[in-house]
This record gives structure tokens, sequence and C-alpha cells, in this order.
């Protein structure tokens, strides 16, 4: 047998893949350069949007958009969210404080950066979300999203936070509230599909210089699986 004949069929390598794409949304500088470089480093591709951006991320697949936080900015989110291609899209916002986010939740922002925008800080939050925009689901199972989260304790007081990360066994979460490690609470939040839910939980940490703190769910509660379902539909979008 012609032993070139084996030689002529061997498999084609595959093409390298192509790398994910993060669309910055009218940046200016110096947060334009700061966040190129930083993106760069975890080999994702950056494309410069003006113009007629909301058409555009209609159209066009990104894995993740960076745009400064504002009135002005609400068209190309609400465009990327009501798309097939980019309804899961990461959104960084650029903005004062996740405060200023939370007047924008309804559009799923999952992290904001800073200003003044430093590089270090900035640098630290693409690290922190980078395998979530290259998707690497299975190295990344929790999810960056800044929402309202609202709190009720056993002995019923009441207070809000801002979420953090979400997963299918708990969330981090801020505020300025004091709560101690051990206390149960039950919390209610809204994300993107996921209409309003309720579940019981119990504070494991905190960290009283940042006021974050971590919420485990109640593995008798049976309203978590609803969070797990989602969690899993958002990552194999």
């Amino acid at each position: 047998m012609d032993k070139s004949f084996g030689t002529a069929l061997a498999p084609i390598p595959p093409s390298k893949k192509a790398a994910a794409r993060v669309a910055f949304v009218d940046l200016k500088d110096p947060a334009r350069l700061i966040l190129t470089d930083c993106f760069r480093q975890f080999g994702v591709e950056v494309v410069m949007l003006t113009g007629n951006v909301a058409e555009r991320l209609k159209k066009e697949k990104f894995e993740a958009c960076v745009l400064k936080l504002g009135p002005e900015a609400e068209a190309a989110m609400e465009s990327a969210r009501t798309s097939p291609s980019n309804s899961r899209i990461v959104i960084y916002g650029i903005g004062a404080s996740a405060q200023e986010a939370m007047r924008y939740s309804k559009y799923g922002i999952n992290a904001v950066f800073n200003e003044p925008l430093e590089r270090p800080a900035a640098l630290k939050l693409v690290r922190a979300t980078q395998m979530l925009v290259l998707h690497e689901f299975r190295r990344y199972v929790r999810i960056p999203v800044i929402t309202e989260i609202s709190l009720v304790t056993a002995d019923n007081r009441r207070f809000t936070a801002t979420s953090q990360e979400i997963s299918s066994g708990g969330m981090s979460m801020k505020s300025g509230e004091d709560i101690s490690i051990g206390t149960n609470v039950e919390i209610s939040f809204a994300l993107l599909t996921l209409p309003r839910i309720w579940v019981r939980g119990t504070v494991t940490w905190r960290k009283p210089n940042s006021k974050s703190f971590g919420v485990r769910y109640d593995v008798h509660d049976e309203r978590r699986v609803r969070i797990k379902e989602w969690i899993d539909a958002y990552l194999e979008n």
C-alpha cells in the first residue's frame, strides 16, 4: 500500500480560534488607551465603535462592551440586551461607583471601572472577569453582575445591598449596613430574564473594610434551583 496515501489524507490542523471581541463605545483617551492595554493582555480583541453604535450591537457579535455610564449609553445597552447575538454580552460600565450603575441595573451591568480610571485597578477588574469574556465557563462559575438586593433578617430588619457576584450556591454583595456572620436572611432580587426571586440564606463571611459580605443559599430552599437554572442558561448562551 502506498504510504503516501495516508500522508496525503493527514488531518488538517484546526485553525486558531478567533479572539473574543470587546466593543469600546465612544471611549476617549486616556481610558481607551488604558483599557486597550488591559484587555489585550488576555488576548481580547478591541473594537472601537462610533456613530450608529446601537445598530452594530444589534447585528455584530461581541463578547463584551465597555461604555461610559449615562443616559446616552442606554440605547447601546438596550440594543445589546435585546439582540439575539449579544443578549448575554458582558457589560462594563465606566462611572463613579457601583451605586451609579444601579440606575441602569435593568440592563444587567456586570462590572464597573471607577473614575478616575487607574491602570492597576482596571487590570485587576479585567483579570477577575476575563474568563467570562473568553467563554472559559468551566473555570468561571460566578457571574459578576450589579443589581439591587433586598434583605430581611430573622428579626425583621430590612435593608438593601448591591450584588457583586452570583453563583448557584450563593452570592457576594456590598452594603453600608453592619451584618454579622451567621445571620439568617431572606434575599430577593431580579436579573435580566430572571423575574424577582426570593431565597433563604446565611451570611458566611464579611470584610468590614470593603463593606462586602457573602450569603450562602439554604440547601433546603428549593427556590435556589431557579438561580442555578438561570446561571446555566447564561453560560450556555
